[in-house]
């Protein structure tokens, strides 16, 4: 059984997240650390939080994968950014930089604004939680 998308019509229609998603756990449970834009050279890449969200969630994906999951396998993400209003203004262009990584799979998600991040110049960091099915249908 794939992980279940389930909105509350009584909560208002959510955009890019879901109320909450119930996971079949006859899989295997992986939780991913904190990502943000941090290259392989230890420094951040890309001035402007489209970029660096596009640079965090391929890191995101990566390390999934190598857990043995796809994106459609996240069951919850946690956004931390240092400007929420920078985040708001910047939709348009970070729901294409989602979709790019993740397509249009939406799970229960919670954005954070926090006064800053481990390194000075990150906009943004994601954490997951994913259930990867024992098998694929």
């Amino acid at each position: 059984m794939a992980n279940e998308i389930i909105n509350t019509p009584s909560l208002g229609d959510p955009v890019g997240f879901a109320h909450a998603v119930a996971a079949d756990c006859n899989g295997r449970l992986v939780f991913l650390g904190g990502q943000t834009a941090l290259t392989p050279e230890g420094t951040i890449s890309g001035p402007s939080l489209p970029e660096q969200l596009d640079v965090a969630a391929g890191n995101v994906v990566a390390a999934l994968r190598t857990a043995g999951g796809e994106p459609r396998d996240i069951v919850s993400m946690q956004i931390f950014v240092t400007d929420p209003a920078d985040y708001r203004r910047q939709l348009p262009a970070l729901g294409r930089v989602w979709r790019a990584h993740f397509g249009h799979h939406f799970p229960a998600t919670g954005l954070f604004g926090v006064t800053r991040l481990f390194d000075d110049e990150a906009l943004i960091e994601l954490m997951a939680v994913a259930v990867v099915p024992a098998v694929r249908r």
